[in-house]
């Protein structure tokens, strides 16, 4: 699990503080185990860096925090840096025209339509996300979620495949006429 309890948020003239995640809420995400052995990897070559920062202001308290991704001189690395000095040449390199359809932001669409796809419901993906309402998530991310004719189709062929009559299939609409 990956326990998210703040995030580096950009005040005015693009200063750094902690501030809650997004949403305001904490939340706990699933750490796929191929996801876990990148970041052991990552952690092993780049080893996290303590950085300290104000919290939600810039006259806030100091906050410690160890942060697992940091820029070259261990600044906090966050979105607008991020963006310019890795994100945009990457889509350069691979021949992706930059624009808000394919800026960092995708990336948590991205995740967003894999867990869909893999028929992970509304509400889970709802509280991974950190979405006060699982109604914002469906009209959110609804347009990604596999075909209603493709599940109908599925459900029912599956009905219709198995070998054993199932205890609620078409056989025991019948034995009550």
């Amino acid at each position: 699990m990956v326990h998210v309890v703040r995030q580096v948020k950009l005040l005015r003239l693009h200063r750094p503080v902690f501030a809650p995640p997004k949403g305001g809420k904490e939340r706990d995400v699933p750490l796929p185990e191929s996801v876990a052995f990148a970041l052991a990897l990552h952690l092993k070559r780049c080893p996290a860096v303590q950085v300290t920062l104000p919290w939600k202001t810039l006259d806030g308290p100091p906050v410690t925090a160890s942060l697992i991704f940091t820029g070259t001189a261990g600044l906090p690395l966050d979105r607008n840096r991020f963006n310019d000095r890795v994100w945009r040449p990457a889509l350069r390199v691979a021949g992706v025209e930059a624009g808000r359809q394919n800026g960092m932001h995708a990336l948590r669409h991205f995740y967003a339509s894999v867990l869909l796809d893999a028929g992970e419901s509304i509400k889970a993906l709802s509280e991974y996300l950190g979405h006060h309402d699982p109604g914002f998530t469906l009209r959110t991310y609804t347009h990604l979620m596999p075909s209603s004719e493709t599940r109908t189709r599925a459900a029912v062929d599956r009905v219709f495949q198995e070998d054993e009559p199932a205890d609620d299939g078409p056989e025991t609409a019948q034995e009550g006429s």
